[in-house]
């Protein structure tokens, strides 16, 4: 029987990152489909979001995906620019959002290309490997998505012409996060059980080897 997961994963999610290079390896190494499914970020999602959380948190989680990416052997850095528009001192995140709303949808695109985990696994490192002034600019995206196996012109033709359909592609990864009994990223669903974070992947394949994951010839 043939096993598959979904991903729930957003561009802004340092973690999303730090879990990328698993995902892609199990879906190298591993008889199993992963299904990516992008999603905003919570503080796109969540009006208010981060206006509600301790003052601690975003001191602990850069400590914690520095450590943690160290611990990889993967470059971190903070993003330049920030995949969302927001005042880190009041935590007003506005409703225009031209670097997420983007990424995503070309993001959607790319996994309806058939090469979504390609494409983040290029575009990630840009964002949150720490070497990229302006990720956002300039031919960056074009020549990762190139390396990705991607038509870069293709995909943004699509995200202009189709940009109403590929949102409503990802207002349902929305309700299927939701409904899977989680809320964060990354999330793994495999059979109807989540597995939040990346720190929750060798659990992930424990689980799938009790239903018989098997590595590929």
């Amino acid at each position: 029987m043939s096993l598959s997961f979904d991903v729930f994963w957003s561009f802004r999610s340092p973690y999303s990152y730090l879990a990328t290079p698993r995902l892609i390896e199990i879906a190298r190494r591993y008889e199993v489909e992963v299904n990516l499914r992008p999603v905003y970020p919570l503080a796109v999602r969540v009006d208010g979001f981060f206006k509600r959380q301790n003052p601690k948190w975003p001191r602990y989680t850069g400590l914690d995906c520095l450590r943690t990416a160290d611990m990889l052997g993967l470059p971190f850095g903070r993003p330049q620019p920030d995949p969302i528009v927001m005042d880190m001192a009041t935590g007003e995140v506005p409703a225009e959002q031209p670097h997420i709303r983007r990424i995503t949808h070309l993001g959607q695109a790319a996994v309806e290309a058939g090469r979504g985990l390609d494409f983040i696994g290029e575009v990630a490192p840009l964002i949150w490997g720490g070497q990229t002034q302006n990720w956002h600019e300039d031919d960056h995206l074009a020549r990762a998505a190139e390396r990705a196996g991607l038509d870069f012109a293709a995909l943004e033709r699509t995200v202009a012409e189709e940009g109403e359909r590929l949102e409503a592609a990802i207002q349902e990864n929305h309700a299927a996060l939701e409904a899977s009994g989680h809320w964060g990223v990354p999330t793994m669903v495999f059979r109807g059980e989540p597995f939040f974070g990346q720190d929750r992947i060798e659990t992930l394949l424990w689980r799938m080897r009790q239903h018989g994951l098997a590595e590929r010839a």
